[in-house]
């Protein structure tokens, strides 16, 4: 059974098959296709997969300490720009915490675009090779193992192919023009804002009507 923090969303009716593990509101959430008895706390699983350059296949934040966030994203397009992706809002919000959990699947985090280092901390930010779309941000001790502090990876965002990291943030950039911003002590709470920079499409303008 997956023992969620008392803060669990009242959101999680949302949760679809695209997050990776399929979960139920019951009397607690339940991963479908999990025995209770081999969802357990994960903490050396976790570094033994960080280390093989492994994560959960899905919207996570993997811990250190064994627990994970469940995220979603969610865009959103003002009504009189549907076809402007730059307007597009975006936002990738924290389901529930799991402090025990088993995946249904691993996906590799192998692809490295970018790495900074910081005050004794070094944060990484790539691709998968399981699929073009699949981007993470990993940030660690800058040690020989690269020790996880956290580890989050998104189906959704596209490669992150810049990082940066200071004392209170990692800022990744992705190749789809958003520039995600992770509290380093809280990366659920990440902020995603439009990348100035980023070439974007002009948008067709409207043909004047015939004189």
């Amino acid at each position: 059974m997956v023992k969620p923090e008392s803060h669990r969303s009242d959101r999680r009716s949302l949760i679809g098959d695209d997050l990776g593990l399929q979960l139920a509101p019951l009397l607690d959430v339940i991963m479908a296709g999990v025995n209770s008895s081999v969802a357990t706390p994960n903490a050396d699983l976790v570094h033994a997969r960080w280390r093989a350059r492994e994560a959960p296949h899905g919207d996570f934040i993997m811990f250190p300490d064994g627990s994970l966030s469940v995220m979603r994203l969610m865009r959103f397009s003002p009504a009189d720009q549907l076809h402007d992706m730059r307007a597009e809002n975006w936002s990738w919000w924290e389901v529930l915490r799991a402090t025990a959990w088993t995946p249904s699947d691993w996906m590799d985090v192998d692809t490295t675009f970018a790495s900074c280092t910081y005050a004794g901390s070094r944060a990484l930010a790539g691709e998968s090779s399981d699929h073009g779309s699949i981007g993470w941000v990993a940030l660690t001790r800058d040690d020989d193992h690269h020790t996880l502090e956290w580890l989050a990876v998104s189906c959704s965002s596209n490669p992150f192919a810049e990082v940066a990291l200071d004392g209170s943030t990692v800022t990744a950039t992705s190749t789809l023009g958003r520039i995600w911003t992770f509290p380093r002590n809280a990366p659920q709470q990440v902020k995603i804002t439009e990348d100035p920079t980023y070439p974007w499409p002009s948008l067709t303008q409207p043909l004047s009507p015939a004189s």
